[in-house]
């Protein structure tokens, strides 16, 4: 089922979410409609406030990626196959000189900034079958998964860019609170669930 993503504004996006157990009410029906819901609004990325729920899940499908022409072969080959779901999420260490990429996410639609992360990470997470891994990811990878691993602990990309930029892009997070956009996915937004 597709669900509405949560857009900026909303408190939920800003709680450092909560461990879970593999008793969790619902959680094969709650990572296959995040898949569907992210899939249907084209992103590479969703964690788990993003549809309202503060728990530490999300899950990452970097396969749109490799087809990116801005990647070497190398990059597009470990993108094109590369799906995970992520449980309980630490990162242990983020190492190497930070880098810029241009950043978007789907809770903050039609804002896009360079955002500065270290290239290379070690995890410990567990998946949907709650094994433990403890990896290291590196590039675009990593970039994606410290995108999502921001969101479980109630931070946002838009936190990580300068003062500057943040008063430039100050009207257009407050119309996106509002749901003053146009976007072609559906999205929950904080103005209009405060009417009900």
């Amino acid at each position: 089922m597709i669900l509405p993503i949560v857009a900026y504004g909303d408190a939920v996006l800003r709680k450092k979410c909560k461990t879970i157990t593999q008793d969790y009410p619902n959680l094969k029906e709650i990572i296959d409609n995040m898949y569907e819901t992210m899939y249907n609004a084209l992103g590479v990325g969703l964690a788990a406030p993003q549809i309202g729920i503060p728990i530490r899940l999300f899950l990452v499908d970097a396969t749109p990626f490799a087809e990116d022409e801005t990647f070497t072969e190398a990059e597009k080959e470990a993108l094109k196959d590369f799906k995970r779901t992520f449980i309980n999420a630490k990162i242990l260490e983020e190492e190497g000189d930070e880098w810029a990429f241009n950043e978007g996410c789907l809770s903050i639609p039609n804002i896009r900034e360079d955002v500065f992360r270290q290239p290379k990470i070690k995890m410990e997470y567990q998946d949907e079958n709650f094994e433990t891994h403890v990896e290291e990811f590196d590039g675009i990878i990593a970039r994606i998964i410290q995108h999502e691993y921001d969101h479980i602990e109630g931070v946002l990309f838009t936190d990580k860019i300068s003062s500057f930029k943040k008063r430039l892009i100050k009207s257009k997070l407050l119309n996106i609170s509002k749901g003053k956009i146009v976007i072609d996915y559906k999205m929950r937004f904080p103005e209009a669930s405060k009417k009900r």
